[in-house]
C-alpha cells in the first residue's frame, strides 16, 4: 500500500497501536503483526529519525557488561545477534575486532575474557575469538600504533545498517498486514472508563486529523517517552535520564583491510571503537549526560576532540579535525537509577512500565535486542489488556529481502529487491562521485519505502549524510528533482526542504 492508502485504514479498529518508529517500536509492531494482530505504527517523522539512524553500527552482545559482570545481558545480546544475523544476512555480517596488547597482562585477561564471550554465544555464535602475536596484528590492522605493541586477541560480533534494517523492519511490518506511517504524529491519547483505547493522531503532510481506536497502546518512542508518558498522566516524573553518543566518520585509509579496532578502556571508562563500514570507518563513541532532547543533537567540541585524542593513541595515521567527514549523535533513553554517578554507569536492560490507564511503555536496551524487547512489549500487552493470548514467531521470521546470495555494494542491504532497483531509471548513474549511490535508488526509496523528503532519502533510506556530508549537500539538488517527478511535491516545499538539509548538514560538519 501507498501511503494514502494506508491512511484510509484508519476508520478500522486495531489491536495493537505502536508509538514510535525507530528499533523498540518497529520491533514491537513486527512482533504484534506476526502473531497475527491487526497493528498500526505511528511515527511523527521518519522511520529511525532519532538514534535508531546514529548508532555504532554493531550487533554485540556488550564486551564491556560482561568486564561488569551483567552475564545475563550479554548472554541474551548474543542470543539476539545470532538470531538477527540468521533472518537478515543481507543486512548483517561477522565481523573480527582486534583488542591490541601494550601490556603483558593484556592479551591473557582479554583472552580469557573473550573465550566466555565466545561459550556464552553457544550454538549462535560467529566466530571463535583468538590470541594474536604482533605480526598477526599488524597484518590485520597496519596503520596500528607500533611503539610498545606486543600483540592483541581477535573475536568477532555483528555488524550492520541501522536505517537499513529499521526500513526492512517497516517493509516486514507490510508484509506481514500491518500498517506503517511516518509524519504521523500522535496528538493525544483516547480513553473510556479511565483506560487508553486509541489515539489521536495527525497527518504532517495535508494536517487532517484522525482518532483510531485499539486494544493496546503502546509507547516505544525512545528518548521521548516521557512526553507520551505526560500526554497520559501530565504530573508523571521522567523516567529517563538520557545522554548522547558522538562518532566520527573517517576515510578508509585510517584503517585499511576488514578488521575494526576496539579500545577496551578509555579514559573515561568505556570502551572505544574504529570500525570499517560501506567504505569509511566510524569511530565512536562518548557518554554525555543531556539535559533536554532534541532530534538533531549536537555534538561537543570536547567529544570530538576525546574521540581524535583517543583515536590518535592507537593509530599510526593521526587523524585531524580536516579529516572528518561526518559528525553523528545519538541519544540513549538510559532509565533513571538512584546513586548511579554516570549516564555510562546506567543500565543498557530495557523497561517496560504500564500506567494506571494501561498504556505501556518500553525504552532503554540496544539495536541488538530489538527483537526481544518487541517480544517483551507484546507479551506484556497480552497479560494487561485482554488480547488474545498467541505465542510469539519472531525468532525465526526471515525479514523483508532475505537473501544468503553475496550482492555487492551498495545493493547488499535491499536483498532480493536489488532487481527492483536496478530496473529503475537511474540505475546506471550515481547521485555523486564521492557516494556510492545511484539515482535509481532514490525512485526506490519513494516508491517502495516510503521515504518523502529530501532528508528521508539522503539520511535514512541511504547513508550518504554519514558517509560524506558535503557530498551529501551536493547531491541534494538532484535527489528534490527526482522527487518532483516522483511525488509531484511542489517547487517551493522542495526548496523547504533543501533549506531545511542544508541546516542539518551544516550540523553534521560543524565542530
Amino acid at each position: 500500500m501507498d501511503r494514502q492508502q494506508q491512511f484510509n485504514t484508519l476508520s478500522d479498529t486495531f489491536d495493537v497501536i505502536v508509538i514510535g518508529g525507530g528499533a523498540t517500536g518497529l520491533g514491537s509492531a513486527v512482533d504484534a503483526a506476526a502473531r497475527g494482530y491487526k497493528t498500526l505504527l505511528l511515527e511523527a517523522h521518519d522511520f529511525a529519525k532519532g538514534t535508531s539512524s546514529r548508532s555504532t553500527k554493531l550487533v554485540h552482545g556488550g564486551v564491556r557488561y560482561l568486564a561488569q559482570g551483567n552475564i545475563s545481558l550479554v548472554r541474551e545480546a548474543l542470543h539476539e545477534r545470532g538470531l538477527l544475523t540468521r533472518n537478515a544476512p543481507h543486512l548483517v555480517r561477522s565481523l573480527g575486532f582486534v583488542i591490541p596488547a601494550y601490556d603483558w597482562w593484556s592479551k591473557p585477561f582479554y583472552g580469557i575474557g573473550l573465550k566466555m564471550y565466545d561459550l556464552l554465544a553457544g550454538r549462535l555464535g560467529i566466530g571463535k575469538s583468538r590470541i594474536l602475536g604482533k605480526n598477526e596484528v599488524l597484518k590485520d590492522i597496519p596503520t596500528i600504533q607500533q611503539k610498545g605493541l606486543q600483540g592483541g586477541v581477535l573475536y568477532h560480533d555483528g555488524q550492520f545498517d541501522d536505517a537499513r534494517l529499521a526500513i526492512t523492519l517497516m517493509r516486514t511490518l507490510q508484509d506481514l498486514g500491518g500498517v506503517a506511517l511516518n509524519y504521523a504524529p500522535v496528538r493525544g491519547l483516547l480513553k473510556e472508563g479511565g483506560k487508553v483505547c486509541g489515539v489521536k493522531l495527525q497527518d504532517s503532510e495535508t494536517g487532517t486529523e484522525y482518532e483510531v481506536k485499539a486494544k493496546a497502546i503502546i509507547n516505544a518512542t525512545g528518548v521521548f517517552v516521557d512526553t507520551v508518558r505526560q500526554m497520559d498522566e501530565p504530573a508523571v516524573q521522567p523516567m529517563l535520564s538520557p545522554s548522547q553518543g558522538v562518532h566520527i566518520v573517517l576515510d578508509q585509509e585510517f584503517l585499511p583491510g576488514d578488521r575494526a579496532l576496539m579500545v577496551p578502556r578509555t579514559d573515561d571508562g568505556r570502551v572505544l571503537f574504529a570500525v570499517p563500514w560501506h567504505g569509511k570507518v566510524v569511530v565512536g563513541t562518548t557518554d554525555t549526560a543531556v539535559p533536554n532532547v532534541s532530534l538533531e543533537p549536537h555534538a561537543l567540541p570536547q567529544e570530538v576532540e576525546f574521540i581524535l585524542k583517543t583515536a590518535r593513541r592507537y593509530l599510526g595515521k593521526q587523524p585531524s579535525e580536516s579529516d572528518i567527514r561526518s559528525i553523528f549523535v545519538g541519544l540513549r533513553p538510559l532509565v533513571k537509577a538512584e546513586g548511579a554517578s554516570s549516564t555510562a554507569a546506567l543500565s543498557r536492560d530495557h523497561t517496560i512500565r504500564v500506567s494506571q490507564s494501561q498504556l505501556i511503555t518500553i525504552t532503554g536496551g540496544k539495536w541488538t535486542t530489538y527483537r526481544r524487547m518487541g517480544q517483551d512489549a507484546i507479551d506484556r500487552a497480552i497479560e494487561v489488556t485482554g488480547l488474545r493470548d498467541t505465542p510469539h514467531r519472531t525468532a525465526l521470521l526471515k525479514l523483508h529481502g532475505h537473501t544468503t546470495e553475496n550482492l555487492s555494494e551498495p545493493l547488499k542491504v535491499y536483498g532480493t529487491d536489488a532487481d527492483k532497483v536496478l530496473s529503475l531509471p537511474g540505475s546506471t548513474q550515481k547521485l555523486h562521485p564521492d557516494l556510492p549511490y545511484l539515482e535509481a535508488e532514490v525512485r526506490h526509496a519513494v516508491r517502495h519505502e516510503l521515504a518523502r523528503t529530501v532528508e528521508d532519502v539522503l539520511s535514512r533510506r541511504t547513508r550518504a549524510i554519514l558517509l560524506n556530508a558535503r557530498a551529501a549537500t551536493e547531491a541534494a539538488p538532484r535527489v528534490a528533482a527526482i522527487l518532483r517527478e516522483e511525488l509531484h511535491t511542489p517547487e517551493q516545499q522542495v526548496n523547504q526542504q533543501l533549506e531545511h538539509f542544508k541546516g542539518i548538514t551544516e550540523q553534521y560538519q560543524r565542530l
